[in-house]
């Protein structure tokens, strides 16, 4: 009889060992310290362009690629990384990603020139690729289902704290210009993050795989991967490049390529249990319903934080500084909203906490037209808190408890598969907004303005994209209802707590 069944038969609780719990909240702080370092890279550079443009002589060309090279390899990368991960084992991949992701950063940082600032730009993305599907797929494999909730509603206040912590961390570090360094330290500030999470993660991370033996499905991965790039480059650059016929052409080739993968990878499953992609998972309800909210949700987040960056900096005229100090309401209230929703709300009321946060999003949108047409140029930082505070709450009440309804039933060992699904079709939706971007925002502005009408024209095209926004917020609150209408507890996790109470009524 062991030490547990013994504490049992006695009529106590069973009780933990103290340093295995210790061990997996460090975990779960080491990984979301990773996340949060993706999160804050993807948006610091935008901050610093014109820096780099300056200091480096980059083109305008370089330019572009330095921000859409890292978001193309991430996003080509992440579904293959997940399934490494799956593989090859989680805590082995995260590991890699940090060490190639800190490396990278290093590369960027004392980049000689424009070229090596790109190339690694680009190593840095799949770099990112490797690490954050881990991220997920570590938290659904160390946490049972009880905490899970817990664990995705902290996930959710980081990723509101990323969203508005690049920029103001770009801004200040740009600013103060260190050691006379410029913008490189945007880049360097990785280095002492990524040493730290490397030599923690190595001690205190437990690593999992798939139960059963799986193998890399290389076609699989040249498929996704060309599929991908079809889609998110002509997206990221059309409109730089005038939206070119081979641009559509390409879009419309992903398609078939995307079918392709499809029939593939369900001949793939048939035959040796080891596709690249797990089609059974868009079987499970609440997987395939949250895929479809994320990839939406994705693109009215991608439409919103590039328009109003620009409305801020170049149509109001504020530095970049004030602009990521105006961001910090919609922060905090993201962050504070993601804990509650997770912990407190859905438990009581399910999907409708989910619902509930498109609707109050949507309000705050609304709230934001208002004010930008009631102000206009004379707007101040404090007018824009309220707008602010009610969107940063919606986006809260959704982000975290939309992690955990799409992750809830995917069986364990397609945790690295699902995770990299996750990221990629938030990735595809961020990519479609910024595409979207060149109609909703760009296309109600004058391609020649005098200095004088650039404030006003900016200000109108502001209001006109966050009506698009308060569209797709509201596609968002009809497609929810697909979700559960409350939050499953993953399998394995039912099963364990079941199986615990059969104990204790045996005992």
């Amino acid at each position: 009889m062991t030490t547990t069944e013994q504490t049992l038969g006695a009529g106590r609780a069973p009780v933990r060992p103290a340093p295995a719990d210790r061990r997996r909240w460090y975990a779960l702080a080491i990984v979301m310290t990773a996340a949060f370092m993706d999160l804050v890279d993807v948006t610091i550079v935008n901050i610093a362009i014109p820096s780099i443009q300056q200091d480096a002589g980059a083109s305008f060309g370089q330019i572009q690629w330095i921000t859409a090279g890292y978001a193309l390899a991430f996003a080509a990368g992440l579904i293959t990384g997940g399934r490494l991960g799956d593989i090859h084992g989680r805590r082995r991949l995260f590991l890699i990603g940090v060490g190639g992701f800190t490396l990278a950063s290093a590369l960027c940082g004392f980049a000689a020139g424009p070229e090596m600032l790109v190339a690694s730009r680009i190593l840095q993305g799949g770099m990112a690729a490797l690490m954050v599907p881990q991220v997920l797929s570590i938290v659904h494999a160390t946490f049972p289902a009880r905490e899970r909730g817990k664990v995705f509603g902290l996930f959710g206040a980081i990723v509101g704290l990323g969203a508005v912590s690049g920029p103001l961390l770009g801004a200040l570090l740009t600013q103060w210009n260190l050691f006379g360094l410029q913008w490189r330290p945007i880049f360097l500030i990785n280095l002492p993050v990524g040493v730290a999470a490397l030599l923690l993660g190595r001690r205190f991370i437990t690593e999992s795989r798939a139960p059963k033996a799986l193998k890399l499905d290389l076609v699989g991965v040249a498929l996704v991967t060309l599929g991908l790039l079809m889609l998110l480059y002509p997206l990221t650059r059309g409109r730089e490049l005038g939206w070119p016929l081979w641009g559509y052409v390409c879009m419309a080739g992903a398609v078939g390529v995307f079918a392709v993968l499809a029939a593939y990878e369900r001949r793939k499953a048939a035959r040796d249990g080891s596709p690249l992609i797990e089609l059974s998972l868009f079987r499970v309800k609440s997987f395939a319903a949250g895929i479809a909210v994320q990839t939406v949700f994705g693109v009215a987040l991608g439409i919103f934080f590039l328009v109003w960056t620009l409305y801020m900096q170049r149509g109001l005229g504020w530095s970049p500084l004030r602009a990521g100090l105006t961001g910090v309401p919609f922060s905090l209230a993201v962050s504070t909203a993601a804990g509650m929703s997770v912990q407190k709300l859905v438990p009581r009321f399910g999907r409708e906490v989910l619902r509930a946060g498109a609707l109050v999003m949507a309000v705050g949108v609304l709230l934001y037209i208002w004010e930008s047409h009631r102000y206009g140029l004379a707007i101040a930082s404090w007018q824009m808190a309220l707008p602010l505070v009610v969107m940063g709450a919606g986006m809260g009440l959704i982000v975290a408890p939309l992690t955990d309804a799409v992750l809830s039933e995917v069986p364990r060992e397609h945790a690295g598969s699902a995770s990299g699904l996750i990221n990629t079709v938030q990735q595809m939706g961020n990519a479609l907004g910024l595409g979207l971007v060149s109609v909703v925002f760009f296309g109600v502005i004058g391609d020649r303005l005098t200095p004088a009408e650039v404030g006003p024209a900016f200000v109108h095209g502001f209001q006109h994209a966050l009506w698009w926004v308060a569209g797709i917020l509201g596609a968002i609150f009809v497609l929810m209802s697909a979700l559960p209408k409350r939050p499953a507890q993953h399998v394995e996790g039912a099963a364990t707590e079941v199986g615990e109470k059969e104990r204790e009524l045996v005992a």
